[in-house]
């Protein structure tokens, strides 16, 4: 397989994820990402083998990795609508008996039995399993995503300036109302980014934009997905800190939509990460897909809005606004060291996790969660050591993430050497 360089293709455009004067223009290729209700974040399952099933791959016109790339960046698709098939296995530690992720960081949304569909609590959903999606988009002011379950469905719906969240599990409605300009871009008022990261789109985004210089890429052959031909796009980091073995994307032959993404770690095994359309239509969905009104008997929750991004409410979220990802304010923005794959994301909590089992950090003052983040930080990692002071690392087949007992969080999908070598090189 012939691996080449990500350099600008035959016809003028650069890959994506280049910087430069026509950056704007080749970030408009993959702008438009599918927002997945969930991190999801969003099964009455449908059968993936035999949406997938193929006769054979599709014989298409041969084409290198830069004209694929320029596809794919040239790529501006507003309308579609179709079911994601998630599948996640990162590998993470089970927790120990009795003790819920939820006990332990805390009720976002609220109290034990307490009838709330805030999409906050569906930012973990996609961590782990297999999730089946149903999309639709009309525009970056018109998308709904629903995470479909066996006896219930959580949608998430915005239709310009209205958005909602409802738990058909519990008739428990969310209400939010976007600002004046929500749809330009900036993300505080758009559906959660764990959850749009969830879409084969932004995920080959982001993979696409760290490849600059740091990967073999190449076309590795044709298949079928969904029923739509496609080649295949491999991306093998060059890097040796990366924990990627490699990523490949199903390109839309005829208009360069993603249309699968597959993360294989470099430890080898099932994929980590993979996502695929197993039905999808470009044509316009009806308009009545966007519209929502509360079911009869339905308790809902009203968002209220003060114009200030990430400024918190009383529920815990920026007001007026979907829940902002931990971290994406100003003030506790993460720093990044390192480029393409082996990018490492440190924040500073301020809260040493030496003090989280007493009711510091990890969910509630004192009490039974306190206890809960005390035995879960006990079965997540390791502790370590190195010139940073002392903390834990938990591992997973793909992230390594660094806790310190002063307070600091070191992530990345690098290595464990690389992510200590980077807190020793912060103090």
């Amino acid at each position: 397989m012939a691996r080449i360089q990500p350099t600008p293709g035959a016809d003028g455009h650069e890959p994506a994820g280049a910087t430069g004067p026509s950056g704007a223009g080749r970030r408009k290729a993959v702008r438009y990402a599918v927002p997945v209700a969930v991190a999801g974040v969003a099964a009455a399952t449908i059968g993936i083998g035999s949406a997938l099933a193929t006769a054979g791959d599709p014989d298409l016109p041969k084409i290198t990795a830069q004209d694929l790339i320029a596809k794919v960046a040239a790529s501006d698709v507003q309308q579609l609508s179709g079911s994601v098939r998630v599948t996640t296995d990162l590998g993470l530690p089970s927790l120990p008996s009795g003790v819920s992720l939820g006990g332990a960081m805390g009720k976002a949304g609220g109290g034990k039995g307490k009838a709330d569909a805030n999409p906050a609590g569906k930012l973990t959903e996609l961590a782990s399993g297999s999730h089946t999606l149903r999309v639709a988009a009309d525009g970056p002011d018109k998308q709904r995503v629903s995470i479909v379950e066996r006896a219930a469905e959580y949608s998430l719906v915005r239709n310009g300036d209205q958005v909602w969240a409802y738990d058909s599990g519990s008739n428990a409605a969310y209400h939010t109302t976007a600002p004046k300009g929500a749809a330009d871009g900036s993300r505080d008022h758009k559906v959660p980014e764990g959850l749009a990261d969830a879409s084969p789109q932004e995920l080959a985004k982001k993979a696409l934009a760290a490849a600059e210089g740091t990967t073999d890429v190449a076309v590795d052959g044709t298949a079928k997905v969904a029923g739509r031909d496609a080649y295949r796009l491999t991306l093998t980091p060059k890097q040796s800190e990366s924990t990627v073995g490699s990523v490949r994307i199903a390109v839309d032959a005829k208009n360069g939509v993603p249309l699968k993404f597959t993360l294989t770690p470099k430890g080898g095994g099932k994929a980590a990460v993979d996502v695929a359309f197993t039905k999808v239509s470009f044509d316009r969905p009806s308009a009545s897909t966007f519209t929502f009104t509360p079911p009869k008997g339905a308790k809902v929750t009203e968002g209220s809005h003060d114009g200030k991004a990430g400024r918190q409410g009383a529920d815990g979220f920026g007001k007026g606004s979907l829940p902002a990802a931990p971290g994406t304010d100003t003030a506790s923005a993460p720093k990044v060291t390192g480029t393409g794959w082996a990018t490492i994301a440190r924040l500073d909590t301020g809260k040493g996790t030496g003090g989280m089992g007493a009711g510091k950090g990890l969910g509630p003052k004192g009490g039974a969660h306190a206890k809960d983040a005390e035995k879960l930080l006990d079965s997540l990692g390791g502790k370590v050591t190195g010139s940073f002071g002392s903390g834990r690392l938990v591992s997973t087949r793909l992230v390594n993430v660094l806790l310190t007992d002063d307070g600091k969080v070191y992530a990345g999908a690098v290595t464990k050497e690389a992510l200590l070598k980077a807190a020793d090189s912060a103090r």
